[in-house]
């Protein structure tokens, strides 16, 4: 990572994160760094297993681990009950980029109509449509446009060419990343006989506080009601949000998703990447559903972890799996008149 400009001691990361500090709390650190990699001016972490075979010999300037790890790491360490979670609060204290200065560039276009906060950065080439509400705080980056309309919560960030449909609204710090497109068309077709109609999209988009959606993601608006997120969920890049589709909160989707139209997920859910789901189901709170699965039922039970698909296998097994399950239903059949045969000849035994 690039170096940054701040430094801090191992006693004030301590503190501020409430960590058990082991060590020398005069130790002066500037940024983080892998296990494998990071020098003695760096904050390294271990969270996953499969990385403990470089903790005995990284030369980070201090580990984040948990206490079971504590005594193998041969420098000074902070002791976390979730180490992952203690690195990512530490990590953002070494961001090198700037924060956006507050005004409006001079190529950007604002409508007079629209209405925009204290600090409010707008960035060049960005256009703001009639009647826009900014938040306090709020960014808007190079070249992204925002329709008529739209609404931002206080201390959102929209990067660069992002792209809000007619009446989007956003909660309060809101992260877009570039190429998102959020309040386009759902696809809604009606076929006439010969050709297809369009039906019209008249919801919007509606996303709560605290979500974060990553980069070339679209989230279409709804047909009638809105397309809806919750708070806090995040939303990985190059994923697909059908219309009138709702995310409960603290919800995670990995790359990849697509989520067909008017299917409405619970709560902590988490898809992980290339998981695809149909349309008009439900899933459960606290469902997880595993990479690549392709759901088309609905959950009903909370707290169960879904997977819908074959494992990989050699080219020439894969074949072979094939032509059986193309005769499933006929070794089933056989198999049923098997018991038959087989309850008659006890019966008659009896």
């Amino acid at each position: 990572m690039q170096r940054s400009a701040t430094q801090y001691n191992l006693s004030e990361i301590s503190t501020r994160f409430g960590l058990e500090l082991r060590g020398d709390g005069k130790h002066r650190v500037d940024g983080v760094g892998t296990l494998a990699a990071a020098n003695s001016n760096q904050i390294s972490f271990l969270s996953n297993p499969a990385y403990r075979k470089d903790l005995a010999t990284t030369r980070a300037g201090a580990v984040v681990l948990n206490e079971d790890e504590a005594d193998q790491c041969p420098g000074h360490c902070l002791v976390a009950k979730d180490p992952y979670l203690a690195y990512a609060r530490i990590a953002s204290l070494f961001d090198p980029r700037p924060a956006a200065a507050p005004g409006v560039h001079p190529s950007a276009v604002v409508a007079e109509s629209a209405r925009l906060g204290r600090d409010v950065s707008i960035a060049a080439l960005a256009v703001v449509g009639e009647d826009c509400v900014l938040g306090d705080g709020c960014t808007v980056g190079a070249g992204t446009v925002l329709e008529p309309g739209c609404v931002l919560g206080d201390g959102c960030r929209l990067h660069a060419n992002v792209s809000l449909g007619y009446g989007v609204r956003l909660g309060k710090r809101v992260i877009v990343h570039p190429g998102a497109v959020l309040g386009a068309d759902g696809f809604g077709v009606a076929f006439s006989g010969d050709r297809w109609e369009k039906v019209p999209q008249l919801g919007s988009v509606s996303i709560g506080d605290d979500c974060e959606i990553g980069a070339n993601t679209c989230i279409d608006r709804g047909a009638i009601d809105d397309t809806v997120l919750e708070e806090d969920v995040r939303i990985d890049n190059l994923c697909q949000v059908a219309h009138n589709v709702w995310i409960g909160a603290h919800t995670a989707i990995a790359g990849h998703c697509g989520i067909s139209g008017s299917t409405r997920i619970g709560r902590y859910c988490l898809l992980a990447g290339q998981v695809g789901i149909g349309g008009h189901i439900e899933i459960a709170d606290r469902t997880t559903i595993a990479a690549g699965s392709k759901l088309l039922r609905s959950i009903t039970e909370p707290g169960q972890t879904w997977s819908a698909h074959l494992s990989p296998q050699p080219f020439r097994t894969w074949q072979r799996t094939q032509a059986r399950l193309g005769r499933l239903d006929e070794l089933a059949r056989k198999v049923g008149r098997i018991a038959i045969q087989l309850r008659k000849s006890t019966d008659d035994e009896q």
